[in-house]
């Protein structure tokens, strides 16, 4: 059932990011699920990108939800931007062309595989599975190859199985990845509980030949954050996956997929075109920001923007001719002390009279400190880590003008932070949600703690360009 408070299509695109037909396209695909979260899905969504592009294979990278760490492992293992599924942020109508966008983007390619994310069914709370890995697979058409856990399972993994299936009757099963088996007899044992109900079995990982990705207090380290070891975690997945996976299997089950027959997302008509403006906006990169969705800069771009990264570990200023600034999520506290000994990109920003848009990190960034380390002092706040996480997606309205948002407007957002800042919000509140006034604007700077996706909302980059013009 569609969900009364998701995004609705922009105005002149009813029900299409185009409005234009499109070709049917048989792009075979999957979906990487499992029953919980901590099952493998990461382990086996990356492997498989990165031993299908071993064979040749042009594969494209997906993830359900509003995460940004693993589409950076997904990126690397299969060579092209990993992506983000999510209706919550972006709309159930944008899902298949958004798909199809990065699929095609930016060269068409031969599979898609799309990591689910917690468990199959779980999506926003209270709204009956809505952002659940199973509405997406529902919304692209794609079968699902379950990854289970078997430790300390017998034949009720088939059990479990059939239960995931029939919870859903829409959402089709099409075989399972058995991760974590503990010898040959426990797979055998396994392999047979499973052809009792029909569920074909396309792979068995065994527990001592796992591989695992560092994790920190928000999930797995960036792949930006180590690029060497993360290009060897990946090559090992890689591995693993092609010696214990049939992936002539996973391919043959991906092709059963339909054709998409959404047209793909532009994200040129997504912000009306052009605006004649070519102002310079900076975003922030490198690895202590590494939170952003690719569609971000394509928006911008096809919105006129001069887009340029700037790294600020390194960059002592802001680039040449800079009108906006973009500083999105990521890991400042892991960088503090090299984020303050840039004295003079931190003086810059204190400043600069563009306007500036920053997202959690980079709410964290503006600020006057962080755990007592200096940051930029553009806001009046100081920000700390806590032991406590808030996690969780967020229906939002504008509560004052600003360069991202006019008051009033409403957005689907999510917060995932484990820090807090004093004061917890300014005079003039970024947004109000559940009753409350959150984040900070402050002359020409919108902050606060929610992420939001720009596919959404791609007014967000015309707006932004407008206001970097004056």
């Amino acid at each position: 059932m569609p969900d009364p408070a998701a995004p609705k299509p922009g105005p002149g695109r009813p029900g299409s990011p185009t409005g234009q037909p499109a070709t049917p396209w048989a792009l075979p695909r999957v979906v990487v699920a499992a029953p919980g979260s901590g099952h493998g899905k990461t382990t086996v969504a990356t492997g498989l990108l990165a031993a299908l592009r071993r064979r040749g294979l042009v594969v494209s990278p997906h993830k359900v939800g509003p995460d940004y760490i693993d589409p950076g492992y997904h990126a690397l293992a299969a060579g092209r931007p990993g992506r983000n599924l999510d209706p919550w942020l972006v709309g159930e109508e944008r899902i298949a062309p958004l798909l199809r966008h990065g699929a095609s983007t930016p060269t068409p390619a031969d599979v898609a595989v799309v990591e689910g994310v917690m468990g199959l069914h779980d999506g926003a709370v209270g709204r009956r599975g809505f952002a659940s890995t199973a509405h997406v697979a529902r919304l692209i058409e794609a079968p699902v190859l379950l990854v289970l856990d078997t430790t300390a399972q017998g034949r009720s993994a088939a059990a479990l199985t059939l239960g995931m299936a029939a919870f859903d009757p829409a959402v089709r099963i099409g075989g399972v990845i058995l991760n974590r088996v503990g010898s040959p007899r426990h797979e055998r044992l396994l392999r047979d509980a499973l052809a009792e109900v029909g569920v074909p079995v396309l792979g068995a990982v065994a527990r001592a030949t796992e591989v695992a990705a560092p994790s920190r207090h928000l999930g797995l380290v960036p792949v930006a954050e180590r690029a060497p070891e993360s290009v060897a975690v990946v090559d090992a997945l890689a591995e693993l996956v092609a010696a214990t996976v049939d992936l002539d299997a996973v391919l043959e089950l991906a092709g059963t997929a339909p054709p998409l027959t959404a047209p793909a997302w532009d994200p040129a008509v997504a912000v009306g075109g052009p605006t004649g403006l070519r102002p310079v906006v900076a975003v922030a990169g490198g690895p202590a920001f590494t939170f952003s969705y690719a569609e971000t800069t394509e928006l911008l771009v096809a919105a006129g923007a001069r887009v340029a990264v700037f790294d600020p570990l390194h960059d002592p200023a802001l680039p040449a001719g800079t009108r906006a600034v973009v500083i999105g999520g990521g890991f400042p506290e892991a960088y503090a002390e090299r984020l303050a000994a840039n004295t003079s990109l931190r003086a810059e920003l204190a400043d600069f009279s563009g306007p500036v848009v920053a997202e959690c990190a980079g709410l964290l960034y503006l600020g006057r400190a962080l755990d007592r380390v200096p940051m930029c002092g553009r806001l009046d706040l100081t920000a700390r880590m806590t032991g406590r996480l808030t996690l969780g997606y967020r229906a939002a309205v504008a509560a004052t003008d600003s360069p991202l948002a006019a008051a009033g407007e409403a957005v689907h957002g999510h917060e995932f932070h484990r820090t807090v800042t004093d004061p917890g919000h300014g005079d003039r509140p970024a947004w109000r949600w559940d009753g409350a006034a959150h984040g900070f604007v402050d002359d020409r700077v919108h902050a606060s703690y929610l992420h939001t996706h720009w596919a959404g909302h791609p007014e967000t980059a015309r707006r932004l360009i407008q206001a970097a013009t004056p």
